[in-house]
């Protein structure tokens, strides 16, 4: 360098460090109450319905009611977010999509602060719920997302840690506090609390709306997802044939054909699953014949398309991991009840050590074992991550299966042997849903960020409609006679079915990852 390039190099002054968005502070501050408003009403629901609300069945069909009301309510929770995306992408914008479904939020909890003796009014609250929280699931992540941009999308990592390490603080305490105030003071106040921390988190976030950067709504565009897919799907090759169009229809068919199993899985689930088969068929059926859409649309329009097809495949492996992590607040619980434990513990109050965890492993993670790795010449990109996060889940329910088998042969098995597999769960929690929110916020196009954030937690509706099926079909005679003949008792089958599952999915999902080539599309500065 010349010295009079020095001297101008010297006069200009450095470009000043990226600082985080002063705004972040209220959107996480909304996601901890929040997360605690909607842990603290879900970690007793299923203990508050199989000692209150389902006191009218037959003892032995409670645990498997709650168990079914419980994953149907999970269901509905994870499904809305498709909703609240497409709202939020075309119509209201992110920050009023999130203000308007907080306050159908907290009417759900007040109906079930008010409506403890009343199934009807109860399950409406639950409905309110899952219709507030899954609308603004999406949306509060990638809104979080919306206040970087290329000079500063280093942080993001960051926010979103923080904003993961935030929704565990919430749940931490919800986990604690909850299940201790339901035996002291009833459901009443048990769901009364989490509504008020709701409304809390409905003022935090309203709080901060001078200071957000606020993406507008994607305009209809002749070149949106929708229109680019129909386009494939209809174009005729060199031959006439549309391969890629009957795939759709028999998706749709197959979908049609799925409401017989209503009356085993209920109307949620049946709704889900024919939208699932739906999805499955029209995704597969675009990616055969995608490139018959150039000519008609953009390239840049078409390429994007098939960005989220490949995100779509993902989100698809990881269904299983799901179907075993919301049962901790199901199957597990009614596990723990059947162990030993002190009196002054609940069975439910286990479930803090998830959140306690995920707050150590996060930054333990990000500060110990990821730059070890890279030490050791080991990259620990976001894919590899989630597929050793599969394989952690499948340990547990391993371990939580062999614990099953104590607890089934009558030895007295104390309760916090649970936190062997807990501690396995949450490893693998936090290498799949916390890598995987920031994961797809970075590969989404900027027209369907809240729509493919909707499709992540899409499924979480997925995995948990798997725990439904399994259940329908354990009940079958042949499956029962089957089980019974091997020696073991249907609940520690199941443990062991789900453990194999989580298994064979992290496999094809690790084949997969090999082949993903990852994009970035943050927003330019």
């Amino acid at each position: 360098m010349t010295a009079n390039a020095e001297t101008l190099a010297a006069a200009v002054p450095a470009a000043p460090a990226a600082r985080m968005p002063r705004q972040i502070a209220f959107i996480i501050g909304n996601e901890g109450c929040e997360r605690f408003s909607f842990y603290g009403m879900r970690n007793i629901l299923t203990i508050f319905l199989v000692s209150s609300l389902l006191m009218y069945l037959p003892e032995s069909e409670r645990d498997a009611g709650a168990k079914h009301i419980f994953h149907n309510f999970m269901i509905g929770v994870y499904f809305f977010p498709l909703l609240g995306g497409w709202l939020s992408d075309r119509f209201l914008g992110k920050y009023n999509t999130v203000i308007w479904f907080s306050l159908v939020y907290c009417l759900g909890h007040l109906c079930l602060a008010l409506f403890e003796h009343n199934a009807t009014g109860f399950f409406i609250g639950l409905g309110l719920i899952a219709f507030g929280s899954g609308g603004i699931k999406p949306i509060v992540a990638a809104f979080c997302g919306d206040q970087f941009d290329s000079s500063n999308k280093h942080l993001a990592k960051i926010a979103f840690d923080a904003f993961y390490w935030i929704i565990n603080f919430g749940s931490l305490f919800a986990s604690a506090l909850m299940p201790w105030f339901l035996r002291h003071y009833g459901a009443a106040v048990a769901f009364g609390i989490p509504g008020a921390l709701m409304f809390v988190a409905t003022v935090i976030i309203w709080l901060g709306r001078k200071h957000y950067v606020i993406v507008p709504p994607t305009a209809p565009s002749r070149d949106s997802f929708a229109r680019v897919a129909r386009s494939a799907l209809l174009a005729r090759g060199a031959s006439g044939a549309r391969p890629g169009l009957v795939m759709a229809v028999v998706g749709v068919a197959l979908a049609v054909l799925s409401f017989a199993l209503v009356p085993s899985i209920g109307i949620v689930a049946g709704l889900c699953l024919a939208m699932v088969l739906a999805l499955a068929g029209a995704g597969g059926g675009t990616w055969l014949q995608l490139d018959r859409a150039r000519g008609l649309h953009p390239d840049e329009a078409v390429e994007g398309v098939r960005a989220v097809l490949r995100m779509l495949i993902v989100f698809a492996l990881v269904t299983p991991f799901w179907s075993l992590f919301d049962q901790k607040a199901s199957t597990w619980v009614l596990q723990a009840r059947a162990m030993e434990s002190p009196d002054w513990f609940l069975p439910a109050q286990m479930q803090m050590l998830n959140p306690a965890l995920v707050m150590i492993l996060i930054p333990l993670n990000n500060l110990v074992v990821y730059p070890m790795l890279r030490r050791l010449g080991y990259e620990p990109t976001a894919l590899r991550r989630m597929t050793a996060g599969m394989m952690f889940a499948g340990l547990s329910w391993i371990v939580v299966g062999a614990l099953q088998l104590a607890i089934d042969g009558g030895e007295p098995v104390s309760i916090f042997w649970q936190m062997a597999p807990y501690v396995l769960l949450t490893l693998g929690e936090v290498l799949v849903s916390a890598t995987g929110i920031e994961f797809a916020y970075s590969q989404a196009p900027a027209s369907m960020k809240g729509v493919l954030m909707s499709f992540w937690y899409l499924a979480v509706t997925v995995g948990n409609l798997w725990v439904l099926l399994v259940n329908a079909g354990v009940k079958h005679p042949h499956v029962v006679d089957s089980i019974a003949a091997s020696g073991v008792s249907v609940t520690a089958f199941q443990m062991f079915f789900f453990a194999l599952f989580a298994f064979g999915s992290a496999a094809l999902f690790g084949l997969y990852a090999r082949r993903y080539r990852e994009v970035d599309n943050y927003r330019h500065a």
